[in-house]
C-alpha cells in the first residue's frame, strides 16, 4: 500500500486513481448491451412480409454455451466454429437506418424488431464451402466483420446483419466474432482474447482468398478488432510472405489502435498490402479513454487526419481516411458513427466494398464530412511508406 503525507496524494497514487476514474467512466459509457435480453438467437418459425432475411456465416473463437439461445458464450473456445445464422430486419418503415431494433421482449414482434429466423452449425469444411457457393453474388466479393470491444456474440450478430441490410452490400456477409466478456471492467481480457484468435482469423481470410470462386476479399473492423485485424494479416505476410492478393480492401472504423504500434504493423504487412480506408473521429471519446489508459499515446481512431505528421504520412501512403467528427450520433461516446449514420453505412456498400476511389466529401443529401485520398498511381508507388519508422 502507498501512503501519503499530508493533504495531497503522491503522484503515483493520483495517477493511479486517476486511471480508474477513466475506467469507471468507460464502465457506465460503454456498457450497453446490460439491459438487453438475452436468448435472441432462439429461431422463431416465421417472419412477416415485408421483412428482409439476412443470411450470414459467423465463424467464433468463442466457447459454445449451454443455452442454446445464446449460443456462444465470452470464453475461450478450443477451436474455430462456424454457424449459419439468418436475421429478420423489420420492414421498411418500421425502422430507422443505423439503428439495431432489439427485442423488448421474448419471442421478438418480426414487423418492429430484429428476429432470428434459423441457425444451423456447420460441421466441416465442406458445408462451409456449401455455404460460400450458395451465397456468393455475381460480383463473387466477400465481407468479412470483425467487431470490437464488449460484445456478446448476439451484439456482433445483430449489428453486422445491420450493416449488411443498411449498406446494400453485393457480398456474401462472413462475420468474424471473438471471446469478448461484454463487460467493460474486461478491456484486459477482451484484448488479449484478440491475440489468442489472431491465427484463427488468418485461417478464415486465406480460407475466402484461397477458394477460385471468390473475386476478392474485403475486410472491415471496428474498434479493437482492428487490432486483430492488423495483427492477423501481419502474421500472413510474414508466414507467406505478403498478404493474399485476393484481400484487396481493408477498412478500419474507429481504430483502437496505438499508433505507433500501427506503424510498425504496417511496415510489415510488405509493398503489397491492401487498400486501406480509415474511419476516425476526433470527437471518439471511447477512443480518448483508451489512450488514457494506453500511456497517453494517440489511437488511430482519433487523429486529426489533416495535422502533421499524419497528413503526409497517410497521403504519401494514398491511405483514404473519412474524418467523422462533424457528424452527429446517437452513441453518447461517438465510437459507433460507421454503423449509425445512413450516408456512413450507404458509402460502405456503394462504393468502398466495391474498392471505389472516394474523390469528393459529399455524401448524402446536406451532409459533408472530410475526406483525404491520395491518387490510384500514387497509392501503390508509395504504399511503403505507410508510417515509415523515424
Amino acid at each position: 500500500m502507498v501512503k501519503a503525507s499530508g493533504a495531497f496524494p503522491t503522484p503515483g497514487v493520483l495517477q493511479q486513481t486517476l486511471r480508474l476514474a477513466a475506467i469507471i467512466a468507460l464502465c457506465m459509457g460503454v456498457m450497453g448491451c446490460a439491459g438487453l435480453p438475452k436468448g435472441v438467437l432462439a429461431p422463431v418459425p416465421a417472419t412477416i412480409p415485408g421483412a428482409s432475411q439476412v443470411n450470414l456465416l459467423v465463424a467464433t473463437t468463442r466457447a459454445p454455451a449451454s443455452d442454446p439461445a445464446v449460443l456462444f458464450s465470452g470464453e475461450r473456445g478450443q477451436g474455430l466454429y462456424t454457424t449459419e445464422i439468418t436475421v429478420s430486419i423489420p420492414p421498411e418503415g418500421n425502422r430507422q437506418v443505423g439503428q439495431v431494433q432489439w427485442p423488448k421482449r421474448l419471442p421478438p414482434d418480426p414487423s418492429t424488431e430484429f428476429a432470428t429466423t434459423k441457425v444451423r452449425n456447420l460441421a466441416d469444411l465442406g458445408e462451409v464451402r456449401g455455404w460460400l457457393k450458395q451465397h456468393l453474388p455475381r460480383s463473387r466479393r466477400v465481407l468479412i466483420f470483425v467487431h470490437g470491444f464488449n460484445n456478446r456474440y448476439e451484439d456482433a450478430v445483430y449489428r453486422f446483419a445491420q450493416i449488411v441490410h443498411d449498406s446494400h452490400a453485393d457480398v456474401a456477409p462472413i462475420l468474424f466474432t471473438w471471446p469478448s466478456r461484454a463487460n467493460a471492467l474486461d478491456y484486459a481480457y477482451d484484448r488479449e482474447s484478440t491475440n489468442y484468435s489472431r491465427t484463427q482469423l488468418e485461417e478464415v481470410l486465406r480460407r475466402a482468398a484461397q477458394d477460385p470462386s471468390v473475386g476478392d476479399v474485403t475486410i472491415m473492423a471496428h474498434s479493437m478488432g482492428s487490432w486483430l485485424v492488423t495483427e492477423a494479416l501481419r502474421q500472413m505476410a510474414i508466414r507467406g510472405g505478403r498478404v493474399a492478393p485476393k484481400i484487396r480492401n481493408v477498412i478500419l472504423a474507429s481504430p483502437d489502435l496505438d499508433i505507433d504500434v500501427f506503424r510498425r504493423q504496417s511496415q510489415e504487412l510488405g509493398p503489397s498490402r491492401p487498400k486501406l480506408t480509415l474511419f476516425v473521429s476526433q470527437d471518439d471519446q471511447a477512443l480518448g479513454l483508451s489512450r488514457y489508459i494506453g500511456g497517453d499515446v494517440d489511437r488511430l481512431g482519433q487523429i486529426n487526419p489533416a495535422a502533421e505528421p499524419y497528413r503526409s504520412e497517410l497521403e504519401k501512403a494514398g491511405v483514404t481516411v473519412l474524418d467523422l467528427t462533424a457528424l452527429k450520433s446517437g452513441d453518447p461516446l461517438n465510437h459507433g458513427k460507421f454503423a449509425e449514420r445512413p450516408e456512413v453505412v450507404r458509402l460502405l456498400g456503394e462504393r468502398l466494398v466495391s474498392g471505389q476511389t472516394i474523390t469528393d466529401g459529399k455524401i448524402g443529401v446536406g451532409e459533408q464530412f472530410g475526406i483525404m485520398t491520395a491518387g490510384a498511381s500514387q497509392t501503390v508507388k508509395s504504399a511503403a511508406n505507410l508510417f515509415s519508422l523515424r
